[in-house]
């Protein structure tokens, strides 16, 4: 006759929890997933949709599309050239996407022009971090320019830190002028 131990016994009991956990199943093939049916909700714009639908004209996607052959040519020297950032930040405010947009379809007409982005911090923080943060800032805004259409070839993007403020002062207001990149010609 075999004696139980106590480490035997609690390792059958495991054992058997575990084989009876696994014996019970239960078919799911009669029962249906639970579906969400929905109606298209009617916008307001003037115009249909005519990209991102499918055969059905469902449209897939909310993503605003830009049209860079919207307007005829565009004279560069009347151009916005400079994008302003938030302290310590390289993301592109709302608010400076259309000089972006507008700096794009200038670059996609005239596939010869190029473009320098220089990258520019306040003279908060040291030269490498200044550095480093205004080549986000360039990049930054090259990465939305290639989005739009222009070619890597058409762009460079170069930092200079906080080596060279476009107003000197030791305020915020300075500060905010010079947390900047600014779209040059080369």
């Amino acid at each position: 006759m075999k004696t139980w131990t106590r480490s035997s016994a609690l390792a059958t009991l495991a054992a058997a929890a575990l084989l009876a956990g696994c014996g019970t199943t239960t078919d799911l093939s009669d029962k249906k997933a639970p579906v969400e049916s929905r109606t298209p909700v009617a916008t307001t714009t003037a115009k249909p949709p005519t990209s991102g639908a499918t055969a059905g004209g469902t449209p897939q996607s909310q993503v605003t599309t830009v049209d860079l052959n919207k307007n005829a040519t565009i004279a560069a020297d009347t151009l916005p050239r400079v994008v302003f950032f938030d302290f310590d930040s390289f993301v592109i405010k709302d608010e400076f996407k259309p000089v972006i947009e507008a700096n794009a379809k200038l670059l996609s007409q005239s596939r010869g022009k190029k473009l320098t982005i220089e990258g520019h911090t306040d003279e908060r923080g040291g030269s490498e971090y200044n550095l480093a943060l205004g080549q986000k800032r360039a990049e930054a805004v090259a990465r939305s320019l290639a989005l739009l259409g222009v070619q890597d070839s058409q762009i460079e993007a170069v930092s200079f830190g906080k080596e060279r403020p476009a107003v000197q002062g030791h305020d915020e207001a300075a500060w905010a002028k010079n947390r900047r990149a600014e779209l040059k010609d080369r």
